[in-house]
């Protein structure tokens, strides 16, 4: 990200363009936030993963039998995880069993990611030819973005071939930072038609677009299926933060990216919240269907209260 201070700015900014177009990943290094602290973030992370979660886990896989199956495992995910929200309230200070040093940190840390997805908007918006702080405001509803982390860790799989660590999903949200494992890969993006591994950077973040960039953009932005392959040793630690829509942000395509004749409105107009209730039971499954339900809402005429005679 340095680059995009000097002279390269521009070739920088097409990379950035390429790869929402194009991928719907990309991998941020110079990103702003220091490699000391981050090293502090995956200590305490691991270390509370040993010491509060591994036994549970693997007490949990036993009861279930996931040991020594024979065939393909579809209904769950070989992961282990806890949710930290950050905005619109914290939930850090009621998560049990973390220590303060580990509240602390992930507060810092939460701060610094927030920080850096609005510049990161704001980067999309240029490349899209929006005014600056036009996602942020889509995003805001009357309450202010939903922004969490996510924080897995992906254990030894003893059948990872049967067992996915996270199956294949698009994001429902807006853009998603992951700060993932160094060492221990296993994400992968669906990108025409084949699996692609995206490797291990150490201090990177990987960004990736969700569902509601797709609308936002008129679908010139996409959200990508990705998912996690479990390993049969090492353990991968996953930090994904979700800077999503408020919930009750109204998500339509940009007026500015559809009033070209070729650019008609291709998506529906919705409250996140809704979309996210249709996404709950539908995650697994491919986005377009989502999109069709939501356009079949959006068609629907509202009849107002029914008179009680």
């Amino acid at each position: 990200m340095e680059k995009l201070n000097g002279e390269e700015r521009a070739a920088t900014m097409e990379n950035m363009k390429d790869a929402c177009e194009n991928w719907g990943f990309f991998e941020l290094v110079n990103h702003g936030i220091s490699p000391e602290f981050m090293d502090t973030v995956e200590r305490l992370t691991k270390e509370h993963y040993r010491k509060c979660m591994e036994q549970r886990f693997k007490e949990m896989m036993a009861g279930k039998g996931l040991e020594a199956v024979q065939s393909d495992v579809n209904d769950l995910d070989w992961e282990s995880t806890f949710f930290l929200r950050h905005l619109p309230d914290s939930n850090i200070a009621e998560v049990p069993d973390l220590e303060d040093e580990y509240r602390k940190t992930m507060k810092e840390f939460a701060a610094k990611l927030e920080k850096l997805a609005e510049h990161l908007l704001d980067l999309l918006c240029e490349n899209l030819g929006l005014e600056k702080g036009y996602l942020k405001k889509a995003f805001y509803g009357s309450k202010g973005p939903n922004f969490g982390t996510k924080v897995s860790n992906y254990p030894p799989c003893p059948q990872p071939d049967l067992i996915k660590g996270l199956r294949a999903h698009t994001d429902a949200g807006g853009i998603i930072l992951l700060f993932q494992d160094d060492k221990v890969s296993g994400l992968q993006l669906l990108k025409d038609g084949e699996w692609v591994d995206v490797p291990p950077m150490r201090h990177s973040i990987v960004i990736n677009l969700g569902d509601q960039l797709e609308v936002i953009t008129n679908g010139k932005y996409k959200s990508v299926m990705h998912r996690v392959i479990a390993q049969t040793d090492g353990n991968r630690m996953s930090l994904a933060s979700f800077y999503n829509p408020g919930s009750d942000a109204v998500i339509y395509p940009a007026s500015k990216l559809t009033e070209r004749g070729e650019n008609k409105e291709l998506y529906p107009k919705f409250v996140f919240e809704d979309y996210m209730k249709l996404y709950s039971g539908l995650k697994f499954q491919a986005k377009e269907p989502r999109f069709e339900a939501m356009k079949a809402m959006e068609n629907t005429p509202n009849l107002g209260p029914i008179a009680i005679v």
